[in-house]
């Protein structure tokens, strides 16, 4: 059997990430709208919950044009960081015939993968309704399908901002992948599609994910 080299298998992640990540978001936004409930998961205790509401409410009242528009750029274009990025140490790793930097490529591109995997699963399971859909007093800029928890755009934002920072801990490096991240997943709850623990979720699903794909490369 001819193996397959570690670049064409990365090349191959790389692909199978983007299309895994456009294809299963659609498929289970789809399903999982029809089948959430107007309850909150168990494990969200009610002083929990009104909180949350609290937030998401304070947030909406606060909303200018100027930062709504900017907070939906953000949301819209966060798959172009997630596979941009490795994408992008690829290239250059090819260009530059750099083995370290395909080697991080595939790293920042497993770390993003994994974490929504797992993000959509724990979805699935959870169906935790969005902020609008339970508290009809939460006004939400647009409509996002599917359920709630955790937060998506936070999970995979800080997978790649966290990879990305342990492949390169370079002050410029660090400093504007994790205000990316940041500011995505800020832009969940300002836009009202996300509770705060969502967002708090998915940014721990994000950095344990990046933090174990680490030490599993070693």
């Amino acid at each position: 059997m001819k193996k397959i080299s570690p670049l064409k298998f990365l090349v191959v992640l790389i692909h199978l990430q983007g299309l895994f990540i456009c294809l299963t978001n659609k498929a289970f936004a789809q399903a999982d709208s029809a089948k959430v409930t107007v309850n909150s998961p168990a494990f969200i205790s009610p002083a929990v919950q009104r909180w949350d509401d609290r937030v998401m409410i304070d947030l909406q009242n606060q909303r200018t044009t100027g930062q709504t528009g900017f907070f939906m750029f953000l949301s819209k274009n966060v798959l172009y960081g997630d596979i941009g990025i490795p994408a992008g140490l690829l290239v250059g790793g090819i260009a530059s015939n750099n083995k370290e930097m395909r080697q991080n490529a595939g790293y920042v591109a497993s770390s993003t993968a994994i974490s929504y995997g797992f993000m959509l699963l724990i979805k699935h399971l959870v169906k935790r309704p969005r902020p609008f859909i339970q508290n009809i007093n939460i006004t939400p800029v647009y409509r996002a399908g599917g359920t709630s928890f955790p937060s998506g755009h936070t999970s995979s934002s800080f997978a790649t901002a966290t990879a990305l920072s342990a492949a390169y801990p370079k002050w410029y490096v660090i400093a504007p992948s994790f205000f990316w991240a940041g500011a995505t997943s800020y832009s969940r709850m300002y836009l009202g599609v996300h509770y705060p623990t969502d967002v708090a979720a998915g940014l721990t699903l994000g950095v344990g994910s990046a933090a174990v794909m680490s030490f599993l490369k070693k």
